[in-house]
């Protein structure tokens, strides 16, 4: 075990954990809520440390990020456990799961994580996903600074639930973020994921104001976020405080774990993607193919087709140096 960081001492061999917004009072011998935090006589230990239940080497756009280096590959590393408890969790094998759930894992150090991203020479850096990498922030803090030494990229996909002040600390090497916005309401963090949506919002604000590079991903599930007035109020805060040229997921729901919800319709997808482009430049529709498109990126100046997606595979037709070739409007600031 790693001794963990953000957390105070109540008492009575009682600790409060303050990476996370939960703020967990945990008492000895329990875990918090994320299930790899643990009190051992006052102290508080990540059980997760260096453990890694996924290494593989992705195409960026799988996180998804498709406006930082389209076409590049990125070696990406997941842990177990998470912050959250959605019931609709596409990873519940993982981030669902405690050190009790491995028998074998295999165990890296922040240097073998970087020496296995540099041995591929067309990697990009790291991505810390598949499962929720703040809960497993000293290891993830430690990989990120080694890489920065060495000149590679690092990537965080989170849910974006996080204290302040951890949060400022990392601003300071992650470069680009996917956020996982769940949806627009209390009431729906507070039933589906046992958390709250307010500091997630907070994330968000802090990130663009950081300078960093942000995409975000809304998955959409029929009957419980799909109403089109909340997506829309979502939509416009995201315009309002983000910026229109905010890169958007919106993300077919599949049924799985603890939901039997069908799947989210292509008709409501296409009307969400209609209204998201209304006040949003750049608009992407995943888990799915549309017949009208939705992953291809357009110059929102000029119309004309600059990158061209099928699947995982992508075509550069209309970029150079991150700008449009027919009106050099400035499209791509990480190229």
């Amino acid at each position: 075990m790693h001794k963990a960081l953000y957390y105070q001492q109540t008492g009575n061999n009682q600790v409060k954990c303050m990476l996370c917004p939960h703020e967990c009072l945990i008492n000895e011998g329990k875990r918090g809520s994320c299930r790899v935090r643990k009190n051992d006589q006052g102290v508080l230990y990540s059980e997760n440390y260096g453990r890694v239940t996924a290494l593989h080497l992705d195409p960026i756009e799988k996180k998804p990020l498709y406006h930082f280096y389209p076409g590049r590959t990125i070696l990406s590393i997941g842990t177990f456990g998470c912050s959250l408890k959605c019931r609709f969790c596409q990873n519940y094998d993982i981030s669902q799961s405690s050190i009790e759930n491995f028998s074998h894992l295999k165990e890296y150090t922040p240097e073998k994580i970087v020496e296995a991203a540099e041995k591929h020479p067309e990697n990009l850096g790291i991505a810390f996903t598949y499962n929720e990498p703040v809960i497993w922030y000293e290891f993830m803090l430690d990989t990120a600074e080694k890489s920065k030494t060495k000149n590679l990229k690092n990537v965080m996909v989170t849910n974006g639930f996080i204290n302040a002040a951890p949060l400022e600390k990392l601003l300071q090497l992650i470069d680009a973020f996917n956020i996982d916005l769940k949806a627009f309401t209390e009431e729906f963090y507070k039933n589906y994921t046992s958390s709250r949506l307010e500091p997630v919002k907070n994330t968000l604000k802090k990130i663009r104001s950081a300078g960093k590079h942000l995409e975000i991903t809304n998955l959409i599930i029929p009957t419980l976020n799909d109403d089109e007035k909340v997506f829309e109020d979502m939509i416009k805060w995201i315009s309002y405080e983000l910026g229109k040229e905010t890169i958007f997921h919106i993300s077919r729901y599949f049924p799985v774990y603890r939901m039997n919800i069908h799947s989210t319709p292509i008709p409501v997808l296409k009307r969400l993607y209609d209204i998201a482009s209304h006040y949003l430049d750049y608009v992407y529709v995943g888990n799915v193919s549309l017949p009208s498109g939705g992953k291809n990126t357009m110059c929102p100046s000029c119309g004309k087709l600059l990158i061209r997606r099928e699947g995982y595979f992508i075509e550069i037709t209309g970029v150079d140096v991150g700008r449009c070739t027919g009106c050099d409007h400035l499209v791509f600031d990480n190229f």
